[in-house]
Parts: structure tokens; sequence; C-alpha cells
């Protein structure tokens, strides 16, 4: 950890209001994901799961995986 040299305190500013930042953005989608199989909400889901992955808070994989486990929920619960 930086102590005395003041871009090294910088960055840990930084990493700190970045993580508090993407924290919302990650429990928002994470919320939308578990929220419903309506269609409504799985598009809902889907956005905040692109918008996740286009910021770089979460790895575009991993957004492809969670909007496919749902998509394969909801077809699973339809019928």
């Amino acid at each position: 950890m930086a102590k005395r040299i003041k871009s090294g305190l910088k960055h840990l500013r930084k990493s700190a209001k970045r993580a508090q930042a993407n924290l919302s953005v990650k429990s928002k989608a994470k919320s939308l994901v578990r929220a419903g199989t309506t269609p409504e909400a799985i598009a809902a889901a889907q956005t905040a799961l692109d918008k996740a992955a286009a910021r770089q808070v979460i790895h575009p994989n991993t957004a492809a995986r969670r909007k496919s486990r749902m998509m394969r929920g909801a077809a699973t619960k339809a019928g």
C-alpha cells in the first residue's frame, strides 16, 4: 500500500470510488436477473448485464453466461 507517494495515494482514492460505483452496477444487474421471468424483466436484466459488460464492470463472458442461464431458466419455467 502506498504510504507517501502522492500518485499511489491518488490511485487508492480513485480505485475506492470506482469500486463503490461498480458495486451498485453489479448489485442492480444481479437483482434484475433474479426479478422474474416476464419478458419485460428479462429484457431489463439483459440490458443491465450488457451495460455492465460494456463499462467493464463485469467480464463480457460473465454477462453472456448469466443471460444464457436466465433464458434457460425462463424456458424451463414456461414449459
